[in-house]
């Protein structure tokens, strides 16, 4: 009985996709600790830049309970990079949004992912990040 001495492709694509994911995670958990928040807070100033979501809506996209939400955004709210703003549709419900800081913040902080990511995709060609944000967006399946 002979073994390969390389591993299966879908081992070899799990492999490439975890230490991919540890390597981006490294560097936005750097990003987090130099801004002084959490991995979860700078998941909730990057949901806020183009939306601003009911807090429900908040807790769906960050896959917690509301009441984790309120926590999140009340320490948000203390820092002064969030704001609850009325619906004007459901005036029982707020949604929540950036001020002007925590836009600053949520756009320094990309900025820096941007910048820390970038040596990993150094190496591709256009065409092949091209293909690799296909890939990607594929395997995510609409849920960015």
């Amino acid at each position: 009985m002979t073994t390969s001495a390389h591993p299966h492709d879908s081992e070899r694509l799990l492999d490439a996709l975890v230490q991919t994911s540890f390597e981006v995670i490294g560097v936005v958990s750097r990003v987090a600790a130099d801004n002084e928040l959490s991995l979860t807070q700078l998941r909730v100033l990057a949901i806020l830049r183009d939306r601003e979501p009911s807090m429900s809506e908040l807790a769906e996209h960050l896959g917690v309970d509301r009441s984790s939400v309120s926590g999140l955004v009340d320490r948000a709210t203390q820092r002064g990079l969030v704001t609850r703003v009325r619906d004007t549709v459901d005036r029982r419900s707020a949604r929540v949004g950036l001020t002007p800081a925590g836009h600053e913040l949520a756009r320094a902080g990309a900025a820096a992912i941007h910048t820390g990511v970038a040596p990993l995709l150094g190496s591709l060609g256009p065409d092949d990040g091209a293909r690799l944000t296909e890939l990607l967006e594929a395997l995510l399946g609409g849920r960015r």
